[in-house]
């Protein structure tokens, strides 16, 4: 650690770094200028780098220059219990393998500190109008999952650097804002700006705060917690200027929806945004966390805010201690992080947003960033009439509501809203339709005090809004089964059926199989549709039902004002309450360190298995010549398509597997808890019902629907799963072709993982997401990017074709891509690699993010003895 530039941190005993003095040391008057995301970052360099590197680190965020790379070191890793189980599995397969070639197994342990939070485990298989209903799902929770559950405690006590806060307790993303995240951390006598990655894209919730928070893949947390660098150039860092004051009666979530749909627009995909100006300073820590916590949706990195009154007020709020709130306040004011000492910042690009444009909103049918306004639902063909059959769902019918996710429920606005919502509809006599599941899961315990101390929980439950959980639910994927009979007259009717949820998420077959398609919305609103029943309901003019006198009761009648929903929060959000939650809960007591720093994997398990990362596939050499194409696919593939996280059918690859394994079928759980084993989270590769293969058409020449792949040169059609085993039988290397936006969404490694297990040795897409370009890098997989106005449609791709990669392994390096028709015919195609920097080479080169760590843990061994 430099000492250069170090001093005490006034009216305090630390110490801190000047990075003012060594940023315009270099060049005067250069830090004012700096975007709030460089001074932060210039720090890192500052206090971490070695005094040759400094000065060209900083040049790049100095003169905005993006050819070198630089060192990015978290000062945490946070994961919830999937991918953060998958890590772990990862790094406890590693210590068998050091151990094999004769290392220390002891000695592989995560060195950066890592929180695992099990948030993602928790199915709502009984709704909330059960009011049983949490012990219930806990009780399913726990059965489902003892095979993860044992494998996450052993990690408790055989890896150093370590905690775990079990199921039960919340969503990772509200517990960092609410609790984990201090905004200025203290180590060995030193402050510095808190900063983390996290196993999961929505990470940058705690942005909120001031707190560089990323997503990242697992493989990449994996990089990280090993303490090696996060190596990257400086990114794209976006002003968004807000402006205006929000209407009365709009949601956090409605601004959210607007924001998401014009940052779309706008192409911000990898940037850094910062939010600043009147508009963005009027929002409260709930309202910009429900803004940060959607920065993958609308596609950039991170979504930061300034640190500011409102941040030193919600430190207070949440029961932070007064010195630490005190030392927030006083770093961020001597450092320039204080939002007054921004005002001098320059952007290459600035935005501007105008909040008091914003109406209510809603999102879908399909798509985060698919706004749709509920004044315009008739005119969007989403609203419109509807036979009403009695005894029958209508078209349309709303299977299930959900007010889940952090996005929402960590802003306690958003919450009383829907609360008082509900008790207006009480009082009028609605009651939500009998086929909606609905459900109510908190990020947080918090909101369950709060809202009984205001005397609203009451309120929520009478509609079948009881809690049913505290973690991720229907916004991951796992809204539990349906009522059969209502399953059962979906699918013999044919039915239209949809899901509505407080969510960040509502691509095609996530929510629920069943759901055909799913809408976000704010949790009001989602009160609403329940009662409603219909997404064909006009929700701004239908009548919900009738008063006493006869009269229509339309959702104007029930919508509360901002100054109910604010006088209740004042008076009944309290720190005390959090205090109350989060002090046992972090009262980690003393660990016992485990007997073995091995694992004693259990043969049966479909849960954990030791990672196969040293044989087939992985272990082969990737020669990139005589691939074919496992598949061709269409612009916005997500990480949904690639391995879905919702429940796992019978009639699927997994679920066979399962069943042959003797697994019952009402434990077969998602797909995202067997992530552990990947005998069965392999089957899941492509395994989404909504897959749209361009090598598989139907008679009349339109691509077909499902799971499906075509076998070549056969041109035998089959399920995707009997694709890949033949393929892996045949020792077939493979490739994937598609088209712009290659793997958003979810931060999850199997999307890299499953595919490289099948096979694939290339990815030539026209352009990627971040975090899954990471992740094919961190699996030896290699990404290769169109040039600009070259498609797999210009180039009449149809799958009958072998491929080959040639040229030098370098970043940014232009590589060829040589395509050899069915009749014969070359076409050499140029290919931008997307091995961004020499660190992602290196890793590549290795095979992948543990086969490197592996080589250099085991040279250094060998240096030492």
């Amino acid at each position: 650690m430099n000492t250069e530039f170090r001093k005490k941190l006034p009216g305090t005993a630390l110490d801190y770094y000047d990075v003012r003095e060594a940023v315009d040391a270099i060049e005067p008057g250069a830090y004012a200028k700096l975007p709030y995301t460089s001074r932060v970052l210039a720090e890192n360099l500052v206090r971490r780098c070695e005094p040759s590197e400094l000065t060209d680190s900083l040049k790049q965020l100095i003169y905005r220059k993006k050819d070198l790379d630089f060192p990015w070191y978290p000062a945490r890793v946070v994961c919830h219990d999937i991918l953060g189980q998958t890590a772990l599995v990862d790094l406890a397969g590693l210590r068998d393998a050091i151990a094999e070639q004769g290392g220390d197994p002891a000695k592989v342990n995560p060195v950066v500190p890592t929180q695992l939070i099990v948030d993602h485990s928790l199915a709502v298989e009984c709704g909330g109008y059960d009011p049983d209903a949490f012990e219930k799902n806990r009780a399913i929770e726990d059965r489902r999952n003892e095979d993860r559950f044992h494998f996450i405690e052993w990690t408790k006590t055989a890896f150093k650097n370590v905690d775990v806060i079990p199921a039960g307790n919340g969503i990772m993303h509200q517990i960092n804002l609410e609790k984990m995240s201090p905004v200025i951390q203290v180590r060995d006598g030193i402050a510095f700006p808190d900063t983390c990655v996290g196993t999961d894209s929505h990470t940058p919730h705690v942005d909120a705060l001031g707190v560089i928070a990323i997503g990242v893949g697992g493989l990449e947390a994996e990089t990280v917690m090993l303490g090696l660098p996060s190596m990257m150039r400086l990114p794209d860092i976006v002003g968004v200027k807000m402006i205006g004051e929000r209407q009365p009666g709009i949601t956090a979530t409605d601004i959210v929806l607007e924001m998401t749909e014009f940052l779309r627009k706008e192409r911000v995909v990898g940037a850094y945004l910062e939010f600043f100006g009147p508009g963005a300073a009027t929002l409260s820590i709930g309202d910009r966390a429900t803004i940060s916590n959607m920065t993958p949706e609308y596609g950039a990195t991170a979504g930061m805010f300034y640190i500011d009154e409102q941040t030193i007020e919600y430190l207070k709020l949440t029961g932070r201690e007064p010195e630490q709130v005190q030392l927030v306040e006083n770093y961020a004011k001597t450092t320039g992080l204080w939002a007054d000492s921004l005002e001098t910042a320059e952007y290459e690009r600035v935005l501007t947003f105008d909040i008091s444009k914003v109406g209510r909103n809603m999102a879908g049918p399909s798509n985060p960033h698919a706004r749709v306004s509920t004044s315009d639902l008739a005119a969007k063909g989403i609203a419109g009439e509807w036979k009403k059959e009695e005894g029958l769902m209508p078209d349309g019918a709303v299977i299930i509501a959900a007010i889940t996710s952090c996005t929402n429920t960590s802003n306690p606005r958003n919450v009383v809203a829907a609360a008082l919502l509900a008790r207006k509809a009480n009082e009028l006599g609605l009651e939500r339709k009998p086929w909606v599941k609905t459900s109510f899961a908190p990020g947080s315990r918090v909101a369950e005090l709060y809202l009984q101390e205001a005397n609203l929980l009451g309120e929520l439950e009478q509609l079948g809004f009881g809690i049913v959980g505290f973690a991720c639910t229907t916004c991951n994927g796992m809204s539990g089964a349906l009522d059969p009979k209502i399953q059962q007259e979906i699918i013999d009717r044919d039915l239209y059926a949809t899901a509505v949820l407080s969510g960040n998420r509502n691509f095609d077959g996530r929510i629920h199989p069943y759901a055909k398609q799913a809408f976000l919305a704010s949790p009001p609103l989602v009160v609403a549709y329940a009662i409603a029943g219909t997404i064909r309901f006009d929700i701004e003019k239908d009548a919900l039902g009738y008063d006493k006198d006869g009269n229509p009761i339309t959702l104007k009648d029930l919508w509360p004002t901002d100054e109910e929903i604010d006088a209740i929060v004042a008076k009944n959000v309290k720190p005390s309450q959090f205090n109350q939650i989060y002090i046992p809960m972090f009262d980690l007591g003393s660990i016992t360190e485990s007997p073995s720093p091995l694992y004693d994997w259990r043969p049966m398990s479909t849960y954990i298995r030791r990672p196969p990362y040293w044989e087939g596939a992985l272990a082969g050499e990737r020669t990139m010549k005589g691939m074919r194409p496992l598949a061709i696919l269409g612009d916005n593939i997500t990480t949904d398509h690639l391995s879905p996280s919702n429940a796992i059918m019978m009639d699927s690859a997994a679920g066979e597997y399962l069943h042959k394994m003797g697994v019952p079928e009402e434990d077969f759980n998602s797909y995202a808890t067997h992530r552990g084993d990947h005998l069965t989270a392999q089957r899941a590769t492509f395994a989404n019902p909504k897959l749209f293969n361009e090598m598989v058409l139907d008679d009349a020449g339109n691509v077909r629907q499902g799971s499906l792949a075509r076998i070549e040169p056969e041109g035998e059609v089959t399920r995707m799963w009997e694709a890949i085993e033949t393929y892996m039988e045949r020792k077939q290397p493979l490739i994937i072709v598609a088209g712009a936006d290659y793997g958003q969404g979810s931060s999850r490694d199997w999307a890299a993982k499953g595919v490289r297990l099948a096979g694939v040795e290339v990815i030539a897409a026209e352009g990627f997401e971040r975090i899954h370009r990471t992740n094919l890098i961190g699996m030896g997989v290699l990404p290769l990017q169109f040039a600009e106005g070259t498609t797999r449609k210009t180039l009449g791709l149809d799958g009958t074709e072998t491929y080959d990669v040639e040229g030098e392994l370098k970043p940014g390096n232009t590589m060829t891509l040589i395509i050899t028709r069915a009749n014969g015919e070359i076409v050499r195609v140029p290919m931008l690699s997307r091995l961004d920097t020499a660190a992602e080479v290196e890793v590549y080169k290795a095979g992948g993010v543990l086969q490197r760590f592996a080589q250099e843990f085991l040279a250094a061994e060998g240096a030492d003895a």
